[in-house]
């Protein structure tokens, strides 16, 4: 009996010596550096706890984050919506009428996209849209913190067009293609009658 609480005694005094150690070595913040840095893992004094926001830690450059998708860079080829394993990639396509643009790679634009959505409380960071990309519009930022009251906010919306416009373009392409049919009807009559 007298053995077990002189061991209780023991391990309880190494407990609290290890205690007061840290706390007196915690009068100082750590540096924060990054992992490629030399002496990273030999950082052992010091307070261990990030001050956020005003203190963060350096994200790694091929980090996996929040995604972002520059919409003019876009040729809607919808890659990365069928490549998506979770869904969250919502696109909406319809084709233009003539040639719209040329994105900064030189790539033609000859879709419109009025929806582009992508529903991060789905994401799982895979990063596989980004791969397939052919014009790397859609990229995943350093930015890990997005604080929303509502999980409905995690829907962001990159689509520039409104909805009036989409139906302007959906008109203008089946009149396009009215006349094209009409237009074959035409000649198939006129061959008909030679």
């Amino acid at each position: 009996m007298i053995k077990e609480a002189l061991n209780g005694f023991t391990t309880a005094w190494k407990g609290l010596t290890l205690t007061i150690k840290h706390f007196f070595n915690a009068k100082a913040d750590k540096k924060i550096k990054s992992v490629e840095e030399s002496g990273y893992f030999d950082q052992t004094e010091g307070i261990v706890t990030v001050q956020y926001p005003k203190e963060t830690i350096p994200v790694p450059e091929v980090g996996r984050y929040q995604l972002h998708v520059e919409i003019d860079d876009c040729i809607v080829c919808d890659l990365c919506a069928k490549i998506c394993p979770v869904n969250c990639i919502d696109i909406e396509s319809i084709k233009a009428t003539e040639a719209i643009g040329k994105t900064s790679d030189g790539s033609v634009k000859r879709l419109y996209a009025p929806k582009f959505d992508i529903d991060m409380a789905k994401c799982m960071y895979c990063g596989l849209c980004t791969t397939v990309c052919p014009t790397e519009c859609i990229t995943m930022t350093s930015e890990y913190d997005r604080s929303v009251p509502h999980i409905s906010d995690l829907n962001y919306k990159f689509a520039t067009m409104t909805d009036v416009e989409a139906e302007e373009k959906r008109q203008a392409l089946e009149q396009q293609l009215a006349e094209r049919q009409a237009a074959k009807l035409a000649a198939l009559k006129q061959d008909n009658k030679e």
